[in-house]
């Protein structure tokens, strides 16, 4: 990328973005984007402005907390550039990384990537169009190789694991394609179905047995109602109420 350097004061807003599933998938932090960024805006001599996260946020919509607050701060004067670690931090869409390159030169500033590879020429922009082409592309790509492996496993008989984990008393197979049975996890089960199915116990009365326990409920930090557990394992109070009644 090319040097900025000049004689007039050069002031950078920060931004970093990271999806759920890039985070989970290839662990691209916000903490390895700000720390490249910070090393680049020293190098520089950019005076930082301000750092700004979009955490979970996908870069398919410019429709982001923190996009928006870089949007206010540029709008708001004084910002030279704003830097990013790749240019799909910014957008996925070529059109939307246009639309913010075209917003940001009405206030004097620009839109700077790490692996950025023309210049602020025609020539320039031009090969970052082509590669921002290219990118769209190969994600494109790699959706449609995702969907046809799911297909697949689906058809193989194999479970398709889910971002959101297994159903509560179960855990995923080492290759993640079947299930296996967590015993502490499916005790709670037969604990729940017990007291309320055949003890007919209130389900208030569930609940304080389990807070007692300790037992945490499915995605809770803490102790939480037995309808979550129904829930976590694909089950409504109304179902619960049915196999009381049966």
């Amino acid at each position: 990328m090319p040097s900025t350097n000049g004689h007039s004061p050069k002031r950078a807003i920060l931004y970093a973005r990271v999806s759920t599933d890039e985070q989970a998938r290839s662990g691209y932090s916000l903490a390895q984007q700000m720390e490249a960024l910070k090393a680049y805006a020293a190098q520089e001599g950019y005076e930082v402005l301000e750092e700004v996260e979009d955490r979970g946020q996908s870069g398919a919509s410019l429709e982001r907390p923190g996009m928006d607050q870089v949007r206010d701060l540029v709008a708001g004067g004084g910002v030279s550039v704003v830097l990013a670690q790749d240019r799909d931090r910014f957008a996925r869409e070529p059109a939307y990384h246009y639309l913010l390159r075209r917003e940001f030169q009405e206030h004097g500033c620009k839109i700077r990537a790490l692996n950025d590879s023309g210049d602020d020429s025609p020539e320039g922009e031009l090969t970052d169009g082509i590669l921002d082409q290219l990118a769209k592309f190969e994600r494109a790509k790699t959706v449609e190789r995702t969907r046809r492996g799911k297909v697949r496993k689906a058809k193989e008989g194999r479970i398709v694991a889910a971002s959101s984990g297994p159903t509560f008393g179960f855990a995923f197979n080492e290759a993640r394609d079947g299930y296996q049975i967590n015993e502490s996890q499916m005790q709670v089960v037969h604990d729940i179905f017990r007291m309320f199915a055949e003890e007919h116990r209130p389900l208030t009365t569930v609940r304080g047995i389990l807070e007692k326990r300790g037992v945490p409920a499915p995605g809770a930090g803490g102790c939480g109602t037995v309808q979550r557990y129904a829930r976590s394992f694909k089950m409504t109070a109304t179902d619960l109420i049915a196999i009381r009644r049966s």
